[in-house]
């Protein structure tokens, strides 16, 4: 199984506003879009788990024209709050580099 930065040309996370942080994910290709997008390791329920978010909260967006993945949750915390330790939420994606994919 390959590891999510194998079949990805780029993964980048991101501030959404002050309470939200986005994930981009995008494949390398079509083909493979169209065979890990639906990966549990990319789930609605995995990142709750990474992240320590609410499985409720966390939207998964399909974005095929691109073949890539949109992924948001809420932050624990507002941006900036005195426990704020990655302002702009830009190393959020390194966990994810490593993810094996089903």
């Amino acid at each position: 199984m390959p590891k999510l930065r194998e079949v990805c040309r780029y993964v980048r996370s991101k501030q959404a506003g002050p309470f939200w942080i986005t994930f981009d994910v995008y494949f390398d290709s079509r083909e493979n879009f169209d065979r890990y997008h639906r990966s549990p390791a990319l789930s609605v329920q995995r990142f709750a788990t990474l992240y320590g978010a609410d499985p409720a909260l966390v939207k998964h967006i399909p974005v095929p024209q691109l073949s890539m993945v949109k992924i948001s949750y809420p932050r624990p915390t507002p941006q900036g709050g005195m426990v704020e330790r990655d302002m702009h939420a830009g190393q959020q994606y390194a966990r994810l580099l490593d993810v094996q994919l089903d």
